[in-house]
C-alpha cells in the first residue's frame, strides 16, 4: 500500500542534463558536470554523455564511440594532470548545436600538453591508447593550456 507524504524534491543530481524549453517540446541541448579525478566517476559520466548523445540523435556506434573518448580523457586526466589523485576536480561542458556535440573537459592539473606524436611503448602493458582513440574517433579535439591546468575542446558532428 502506498502512502502520500510531503518531501521537497531533491537537488538536481550533480550528472542532470540541463533543458530547453522550445514551444511544447523540451530539448536537451546541454550537459554540465562537475566531478573529481577518482577514477569510481568514469562509468557513471560515460552513460550520461552516451545518454546526452542518444537525445542528440547519434546511433548506438557513435555515441560508444564519444563515450570512450570522454572515458579516456577523463582517465588521462586523472593519471597525468593528476598524478593518480582522486580528489582533483573536473569540469564537463557538453553542448549540442549546429548538429555537432561540443565537449569541453577542463582540469586544474599539472597543465601538461600530450605528446604530439604517440610514444613507443610495450603492447601488453597498460595505457598508451588515449590518445589515439581521440584522434580517430572525434572530428576535432584541442588542446589548450590554462594558467592553473588544461581545457581539452572535443567535437564531433551528426553523421
Amino acid at each position: 500500500m502506498f502512502s502520500r507524504r510531503s518531501f521537497s524534491p531533491s537537488p538536481p543530481h550533480p550528472l542532470s542534463p540541463s533543458f530547453l524549453r522550445r514551444g511544447s517540446q523540451v530539448k536537451t541541448t546541454q550537459l554540465r558536470l562537475r566531478t573529481t579525478s577518482d577514477p569510481a566517476n568514469l562509468a557513471p559520466i560515460r552513460h550520461q554523455i552516451e545518454g546526452f548523445c542518444a537525445a542528440c540523435g547519434f546511433d548506438e556506434e557513435a555515441r560508444g564511440q564519444i563515450g570512450l573518448c570522454v572515458n579516456e580523457a577523463l582517465a588521462n586526466i586523472t593519471r597525468h594532470a593528476y598524478r593518480l589523485a582522486n580528489d582533483g576536480p573536473i569540469h564537463i561542458d557538453v553542448d549540442f548545436e549546429d548538429s555537432t556535440v561540443k565537449i569541453k573537459i577542463r582540469d586544474w592539473g599539472t597543465g601538461q600538453l600530450p605528446p604530439v606524436r604517440p610514444i613507443r611503448r610495450d603492447p601488453l602493458q597498460p595505457g598508451g591508447v588515449g590518445m589515439v582513440c581521440l584522434r580517430e574517433l572525434m572530428d576535432t579535439i584541442t588542446f589548450s593550456p590554462q594558467s592553473d591546468g588544461m581545457l581539452l575542446s572535443m567535437e564531433r558532428k551528426l553523421d
